[in-house]
């Protein structure tokens, strides 16, 4: 048997050009938007409440992300629209059809958690997050704990058939030890798999000029999260962390998410009006504590940003995307490294 390594997969394209469609005003979506695990304790719910947002107690400061009910409906709307843009598939990487136990690190509100779990009756599902906003009365086979997936995880070595990251851009500040960390805790032949939004929006037409109002976010938030010191470049740099980390079979695959129902595909318009209720619900809480806690600006100037931002993204003449990117890999059987 040839001991050479497998020669690298060339990296993953995104999507051929999205068609647009004609310029019609009917899009309902534009006319309507106007350490250790830690127990439920009274410590993790004291919460911090800041410029009208409320945010998680537990290692405070270390997510910028609000947890209050407007933050949690944008969630929710992501899975719907994550859902749909893998096909109605929860992922993509080829497990077993009887998982036994699998853990989705940052499951915010348990959404994608709870769906799983129904889905695959054999397994126990795990999700954590910094925030224990979680349903309390969820399936026999999943439960959530508050923990913090940066530190040191406190799971028995080789024991998850399955680890789910979904959305943790800006959220890590050492990618390469988080990794690490999962490849200790999967099985041999067990899974990872990590979907991520870029924050560069693009065009195919030129309508995203460089001085755009959604190019001037791209690079604020950008610069906010080098300036945190947790990239939210994940999307580009997933795939060679994972392999850095001793997955093998790894693969990337890239999508175009539209920001609006603009195009003439049926798909990329029922994606892209649901992307721009996700963006609507989002973009407030995307800002608001990145901006006035890392960049130092002011409650008026977030609110006046959020304003173009806004108009930006009801401009039906702006056929903006950004890209999706999921990578998967497998722990091998022997460990090479033995």
């Amino acid at each position: 048997m040839s001991t050479e390594p497998a020669a690298p997969a060339p990296p993953a394209e995104p999507e051929p050009v999205i068609p647009v469609g004609p310029d019609d005003q009917s899009s309902d979506y534009e006319d309507d938007s106007q350490s250790d695990t830690t127990s439920l304790t009274s410590s993790v719910t004291k919460y911090r409440f800041e410029n009208g947002r409320r945010y998680h107690a537990y290692k405070d400061g270390a997510y910028w992300g609000p947890n209050d009910e407007p933050q949690n409906d944008q969630l929710d709307i992501s899975h719907h629209m994550f859902t749909l843009l893998l096909e109605n598939k929860l992922f993509l990487a080829p497990i077993s059809s009887k998982p036994q136990r699998v853990l989705d690190v940052g499951t915010g509100t348990g959404i994608w958690a709870l769906d799983f779990a129904d889905e695959f009756p054999s397994a126990e599902v795990i999700g954590t997050d910094l925030s224990p906003i979680q349903p309390s009365f969820v399936a026999p086979n999943c439960k959530f704990e508050v923990d913090d997936a940066c530190a040191e995880w406190t799971y028995a070595p080789d024991s998850f058939d399955f680890v789910h990251v979904r959305a943790l851009y800006g959220s890590v500040a050492n990618w390469p030890a988080f990794y690490t960390e999962a490849f200790k805790h999967i099985k041999p032949g067990g899974w990872i798999e990590q979907l991520e939004m870029s924050i560069e929006f693009k065009s195919d037409d030129g309508t995203v000029t460089n001085d755009h109002i959604f190019s001037v976010w791209s690079r604020t938030f950008i610069e906010a999260g080098e300036m945190f010191g947790k990239t939210f470049r994940i999307a580009d740099l997933a795939k060679g962390y994972i392999i850095g980390a001793g997955f093998d079979e790894v693969v990337e695959k890239k999508f175009k998410l539209p920001v609006g129902g603009w195009s003439s595909d049926p798909k990329y318009k029922e994606l892209g009006r649901w992307n721009l209720l996700h963006c609507e619900q989002g973009i407030e809480g995307w800002a608001m504590a990145l901006l006035t806690r890392v960049m130092g600006w002011k409650y008026t100037e977030v609110q006046a940003f959020l304003g173009l931002m806004r108009a930006g993204l009801r401009n039906r003449n702006t056929h903006a995307y950004y890209n999706v990117t999921v990578v998967y890999g497998r722990k091998p059987l022997e460990n090479k490294a033995e």
